[in-house]
């Protein structure tokens, strides 16, 4: 077998779970374990202490955030729990024009809120089928808009569609999160995602997600003058700008 070339973008490959006819068994196990594997990998937590939880703190009043294209609701859930801790107000709605994820999100997400009680009781998401033009012409701005693993998944006219619609979706800062293509990435994921990915796509998912995803300066180029793209952590890239909402 061929070594994988890890140098481009390979922009060809489709993941298992984008096919709208992929096997419901294991595409329902998928999105169940996303918990798990974005909270080993995504490093959500750290960006909610350096980044969203300063800019909330800062609005000085019950905040709206959206997580735009939120698959099982994994992150949108997490980012609720953590600002419940903090005694935060926060209206928190996750979004994805996919039945499939959004019927997921709703039945096992709701479920991990209640485990939570903040200053103001457990919080709560709502979750709509739906994508960032159906939000625009529904009149719906959020203060922050994140995103967690999809910027990879579009083509170049997909990508640019998708960040200038969540930037006027905002009318404060836009936060999308991803995956740094790289050698170690790659080899470090094929070994440890190992024990989760019986029954599931993770494990081919996951390392052709990599091999789709970008490196940092890719990125910056890809997106253009008004954003920022950093790695605040291994294997990881933050792309930021200001909301246009």
């Amino acid at each position: 077998m061929s070594p994988v070339n890890l140098s481009v973008r390979d922009e060809q490959l489709r993941e298992l779970m984008d096919d709208p006819d992929c096997d419901p068994v294991r595409l329902e196990a998928t999105l169940r374990r996303f918990h798990l594997v974005n909270r080993l990998i995504s490093g959500w937590d750290q960006v909610y202490r350096r980044r969203l939880r300063p800019t909330l703190l800062r609005l000085d009043r019950p905040a709206r955030v959206l997580d735009l294209g939120s698959g099982g609701g994994d992150v949108v859930t997490r980012l609720a729990q953590l600002a419940a801790r903090d005694g935060l107000q926060v209206d928190w709605t996750g979004a994805d024009p996919d039945p499939r994820a959004h019927e997921a999100a709703q039945h096992t997400q709701n479920q991990r809120l209640q485990r939570v009680q903040g200053v103001h009781g457990a919080p709560s998401v709502r979750f709509l089928c739906a994508d960032a033009d159906a939000l625009l012409a529904a009149g719906e701005r959020f203060d922050v808009v994140v995103s967690n693993h999809v910027l990879h998944h579009l083509d170049a006219p997909g990508l640019l569609d998708f960040t200038e619609a969540s930037r006027r979706l905002s009318t404060g800062t836009v936060l999308h999160s991803d995956i740094a293509r790289g050698r170690l990435a790659y080899s470090l994921y094929a070994v440890g995602i190992t024990p989760l990915a019986p029954g599931t796509f993770l494990r081919t998912d996951g390392l052709r997600s990599i091999r789709r995803s970008y490196r940092p300066e890719e990125l910056a180029a890809a997106l253009g003058a008004a954003w920022t793209v950093s790695s605040p952590a291994a294997f990881r890239l933050i792309a930021e700008a200001p909301g246009r909402g």
